[in-house]
């Protein structure tokens, strides 16, 4: 099930509220004990085979935890280590067993290629899990001894699917004491309305511009239309995935929990550093607490810091997917990385701010090709096009170009839109409110929101009918 489908905002979610807010407030475990079995619903909607992987997680995690009490420190760091391993072998199985044996048949070796179904939300409820053990190790949060609560942790619908990472420490006071406010109700429900239309409405009409331009063959495509349905596959990946992450948050609000944001305007930002600081902050702050820290960071050695940075990289490309363009993506990233820190450092500040943005998001554009092509070879050829130097023939040049043209003029309502939306304005505006004198503004900005965020989903929700099936992004991760 998604949040972007007719099942889960016509019947799903209006039946969770009203059997969730029909208990008295008072009696938080039977509320807690209903998120949990809509969650278990909610995820066996779309991946009932897999349910018992989910399960088995948690019950590994939760066992693990146990004995994070035990005071023998050697048995307990071998208990830690066991269930480290469990954890990577279920997600190593899973998502890059197959991709070690073809690596191994395109080396000669006689061996048939697993198909192996990923399944949904793998990535994200083990790296959860993980992070709970790894801090119940630390003695940073408490030991869960209620099964149910680790298991509505790592369920929880909002984010068991496509994210944001929670970390335990972050909802562990909730899971046993929560406010419910009718502020949080309506800021929840305009968020997830707005998330609603920036995944039908943008991610929607960006996708199919980045369809067709990917979808050109090589001999037909002009750099014209590569940088048309680059851009496009910018914005795309952008609104898609920052529109879950909208929506999970303020589905979480609406049931007294708060995530912390997981994007910050990433497309405003004037180096590859600062992009990985807005971009997907849970997964990045996830890899720089529980793997680079441990490898020693940046307080060491130049060479080992290097090292450091690559593996982060390497593995951060491996999470997104068991394939070489994923791969490849990770170490183009790292990359830039180091050339910012250990050899540009002092330049880019004298740099005028402007070129500083238009180098990073030239950098940006060119890596999430890896991302959208079918394969490495294609990303490749994808990119060469976007050169302007491929080999097209003046007819099928023509074509391509008007192609492009027709894409930006027929959408250009979407383009103007995806610009002002990747801008942080409503946070400027929020912060007028805020700061104005004039009392009556807040009232009727606030109508306003409520008025504005009801208008995009009804928008959205007509577009979802008439439409077809058009799944997150970062789904397949």
């Amino acid at each position: 099930m998604v949040f972007s489908s007719t099942v889960f905002t016509a019947f799903f979610l209006p039946v969770l509220i009203a059997v969730y807010f029909c208990i008295p407030k008072r009696y938080l475990a039977a509320r807690n004990a209903v998120l949990l079995v809509f969650s278990i619903l909610f995820y066996r909607f779309g991946g009932e085979k897999y349910l018992w992987i989910l399960l088995a997680s948690t019950a590994i995690n939760y066992l693990a935890g146990l004995c994070m009490n035990i005071r023998r420190p050697r048995l307990k760091k071998w208990i830690f280590i066991l269930a480290i391993v469990c954890n990577l072998g279920l997600l190593g199985y899973y998502k890059y067993f197959g991709f070690g044996v073809s690596i191994i048949a395109s080396l000669g070796g006689k061996i048939t290629v697993p198909s192996i179904v990923l399944p949904i939300g793998i990535s994200f409820f083990t790296f959860q899990g993980m992070s709970y053990v790894i801090d119940a190790y630390r003695g940073h949060c408490k030991i869960q001894k209620n099964p149910a609560y680790l298991l509505l942790y790592i369920a929880f619908f909002p984010q068991l699917v496509a994210g944001p990472i929670v970390r335990y420490v972050d909802v562990e006071e909730a899971l046993h004491r929560r406010e419910h406010t009718l502020k949080d109700f309506t800021d929840g429900m305009i968020r997830f309305m707005l998330g609603f239309g920036k995944k039908m409405l943008l991610a929607g009409a960006m996708g199919g511009i980045a369809d067709t331009a990917f979808g050109t063959g090589a001999d037909h495509l002009t750099a014209g239309l590569a940088w048309v349905g680059a851009i496009a596959y910018t914005f795309q990946i952008y609104f898609d995935f920052s529109a879950y992450s909208d929506m999970a948050i303020g589905l979480a609000q609406i049931f007294g929990f708060r995530f912390a944001e997981n994007f910050r305007y990433p497309y405003i930002a004037v180096s590859v550093t600062d992009f990985w600081r807005r971009w997907h902050i849970s997964l990045s702050t996830w890899f720089r607490d529980y793997v680079y820290f441990p490898l020693g960071g940046s307080r060491c050695a130049k060479g080992r810091a290097v090292f450091n940075l690559f593996v982060v990289w390497l593995l951060t490309g491996l999470w997104h997917g068991a394939e070489w363009s994923f791969i490849l993506w990770g170490l183009y990233y790292v990359l830039f990385l180091i050339l910012e820190k250990y050899l540009l450092g002092n330049i880019l500040p004298k740099i005028p701010t402007v070129l500083r943005w238009a180098g990073t998001m030239l950098i940006v554009i060119t890596a999430w090709v890896f991302f959208r092509a079918a394969d490495t070879g294609h990303a490749l050829h994808y990119l060469h096009a976007m050169t302007g130097l491929s080999s097209v023939s003046a007819a099928d040049a023509a074509v391509s170009n008007a192609q492009a043209y027709y894409l930006i003029r027929q959408h250009l309502p979407e383009w103007i839109v995806c610009i002002a939306a990747a801008l942080p304005v409503l946070p400027k505006l929020r912060e007028w409110v805020q700061n104005t004198s004039r009392t009556w503004i807040k009232p009727v900005s606030r109508l306003v929101s409520m008025v504005f965020a009801f208008g995009v989903f009804l928008l959205s929700y007509i577009w979802l009918v008439t439409g077809s099936f058009n799944p997150f992004i970062y789904f397949q991760f």
